[in-house]
């Protein structure tokens, strides 16, 4: 593991958001470094403690990870935020500290790096999970399919490979709380990005640890990021909608009106109709202005690894699967560069 103030960069870093895991940080840690030493690919860990009350940041700097501070709890997604920021690899991986991401996963989801702009660990039925989370998953990943017109498996696991071009793209729409997987999700679908998920299984927290997710406030606030970033890159996909009601509504309650109260159409059956086309035109615009954020500079997540992999087997060249990985993910980095093409 390259040390940080080497000048070779490592190409993969682990980012671990914590807030007292201090029981468990460690053995992540260990298992990290276990894995992607097995896997060959220089890498570094970054822990991002985020106000802790108790010694997390000390345990974690014991296991050898690099350790960012917060003065205070801001929010699992501001340590993210800070992790990639502070990140120097050509692809980033996301963990949460409590054990229920498995490490051993992670050259799972680096291998399908080499095709897609991110991989996510989606949960399966057999993830040691609660029933109301379950539920809510649900909800959640049937309303994501919708916006994003493709099929979302796990809309709010943590656990993630993402290049690092792509994360820095979206770092400053990612909000401080635990959405933020909703947001860089939807983002990352919305704007053209290619999205790949591995079916995992998650297991128990680690003993002693507690879930800082609360059902009913954060439920809320996913919803609320759904429709933020909706507004963001699909405008349409709320405006058409709430357009088609509004105007079925006029309609319905003129016709009730004059059918079963022999009244007249009346103004306010008009009125729902032109706020109706009014709110369809808003959406139109606000579509037109959101076509504008969408990146086109960076080409099809395979493209350069076709290229070399064409190259080196008309040349019988071919290179063996784990020296490729590294090759792979250091090429992306040139490619999958931040910034808004007009």
């Amino acid at each position: 593991m390259p040390h940080r103030n080497s000048p070779e960069k490592p190409r993969v870093s682990v980012i671990i958001p914590a807030r007292n895991e201090a029981k468990g940080i460690q053995s992540i840690i260990a298992r990290v470094r276990k894995v992607l030493d097995e896997y060959r690919c220089s890498h570094e860990i970054i822990v991002v403690d985020d106000g802790s009350s108790d010694h997390t940041a000390d345990k974690a700097c014991e296991a050898g990870a690099l350790v960012l501070c917060h003065p205070y709890n801001i929010g699992n997604g501001a340590a993210i935020k800070t992790g990639i920021r502070h990140a120097r690899g050509a692809c980033m991986v996301m963990l949460d500290a409590d054990g229920q991401h498995p490490p051993e996963d992670i050259p799972a989801l680096l291998d399908l790096l080499d095709k897609y702009h991110m991989v996510v660990g989606a949960r399966t039925s057999g993830s040691k999970s609660s029933l109301h989370r379950d539920l809510a998953n649900v909800v959640y990943n049937r309303f994501a399919s919708y916006v994003c017109g493709r099929r979302i498996d796990d809309l709010t696991s943590g656990f993630r490979a993402i290049r690092a071009g792509v994360a820095k793209e979206f770092v400053s729409l990612l909000p401080n709380t635990f959405s933020y997987p909703t947001t860089i999700t939807l983002a990352t679908v919305r704007s053209g990005f290619s999205l790949a998920y591995l079916p995992i299984k998650s297991p128990a927290r680690v003993a002693g640890t507690r879930s800082k997710i609360r059902l009913f406030r954060d439920g809320v606030r996913f919803f609320l990021i759904i429709f933020k970033i909706t507004t963001l890159f699909s405008p349409l996909k709320i405006f058409l909608p709430l357009s088609a009601f509004t105007f079925l509504l006029g309609v319905g309650y003129g016709l009730y009106k004059i059918l079963l109260l022999n009244g007249r159409y009346g103004p306010t059956s008009q009125m729902l109709m032109v706020f109706s086309v009014l709110i369809f035109l808003i959406g139109l615009v606000s579509e037109q202005i959101a076509q504008l954020r969408f990146d086109r500079s960076i080409p099809f997540a395979g493209e350069r690894q076709r290229r070399h992999t064409g190259s080196e087997r008309r040349m019988g060249t071919e290179r063996p699967a784990v020296e490729s990985c590294a090759a792979h993910l250091e090429s992306y980095a040139e490619d999958d560069r931040p910034g808004i093409a007009g």
